[in-house]
């Protein structure tokens, strides 16, 4: 878990943890630099439960998210690992659940779904998992997982740690990190476990890092076009592009105002020059153009 200025909120987190019907974990909180009082209040659980670690980031990782993310995964001894942030509720049958799939070894994960939270919103109901109704995760679902057909949120996958010996979290991204690391674990041919039950329960506020992408902070949709970038690279190196991903990826150009992923996908796909030309143009007046396809569907749906 990175944490960074938490202190109002960890405590429910780490709560949600200690839980946990399932007790032979570890949890290493790796502090990003916070100023208020974070450490004080996740002082109050290791002292109390030694499954509990406080680490501060060191200079050997750099500041941000993946950077923490990275430092946990080089001092975890678990065989299994999950990242989970620090403002969040963990259903407390979520580790048991998943280990349960994968303890035969048949799997390298488990995934599974969250709901949404506001601070304002009444408590939050557990319902008892009995029978999770699962299906399987292969590279041919990887298209799925990319735009977004299905969720791989970042503390909704349980890993075999053997996922990460060759992958880290590229410490150069402030967003949408988890993104481009877990498409790159998936490219490998990996099958997994997905299961349609709520395990997660995520805060939502604008100060999260997702709150932030959503309200256009530049540092976060700078981060989200050079994870499409490196994903396109990633796909193209092992001739994993399809047609469905090349349409996803210049809507999200579109979509993010970005040239540079659509210029990325089309040169990763060998389109044609009268193609690149013909994006060029659509990138140069789609500002204009915008407004009438808007108007458009309202008059298709009405």
């Amino acid at each position: 878990m990175a944490t960074w200025n938490r202190a109002h909120l960890i405590s429910e987190t780490l709560e949600s943890i200690s839980s946990q019907t399932y007790l032979n974990w570890e949890c290493l909180i790796i502090d990003d630099g916070s100023k208020d009082d974070t450490a004080r209040v996740v002082k109050q659980f290791t002292s109390s439960d030694s499954r509990f670690t406080y680490l501060r980031r060191t200079e050997k990782y750099k500041k941000g998210l993946p950077g923490c993310r990275n430092q946990g995964l080089d001092l975890a001894n678990g065989e299994f690992v999950i990242f989970f942030d620090d403002d969040d509720i963990i259903h407390p049958e979520n580790l048991q659940t998943c280990l349960d799939l994968l303890k035969d070894g048949k799997f390298s994960f488990c995934r599974y779904d969250k709901k949404p939270f506001f601070d304002n919103s009444k408590k939050i109901s557990f319902q008892a998992i009995h029978d999770p109704l699962s299906g399987l995760f292969k590279i041919d679902a990887l298209d799925k997982m990319i735009t977004g057909g299905i969720p791989f949120a970042s503390c909704c996958v349980l890993w075999s740690k053997k996922c990460f010996e060759l992958e880290r979290f590229n410490e150069g991204l402030m967003y949408a990190e988890e993104w481009e690391c877990y498409s790159r674990i998936l490219s490998k041919d990996l099958t997994g476990v997905s299961i349609k039950e709520i395990l997660y329960f995520n805060r939502k506020h604008p100060k999260s890092n997702t709150g932030e992408f959503q309200n256009n902070n530049s540092v976060r949709k700078k981060s989200k076009i050079k994870a499409a970038q490196l994903i396109i690279e990633n796909l193209a190196s092992k001739n994993l592009l399809t047609s469905r991903l090349k349409k996803f990826f210049i809507r999200l150009g579109f979509n993010l105002k970005s040239f540079e992923i659509i210029e990325k996908i089309l040169q990763a796909s060998s389109a044609s020059k009268m193609e690149r030309l013909k994006y060029k143009l659509g990138f140069i007046f789609y500002p204009f153009l915008r407004p009438i396809f808007v108007l458009k569907g309202k008059l298709k749906g009405a």
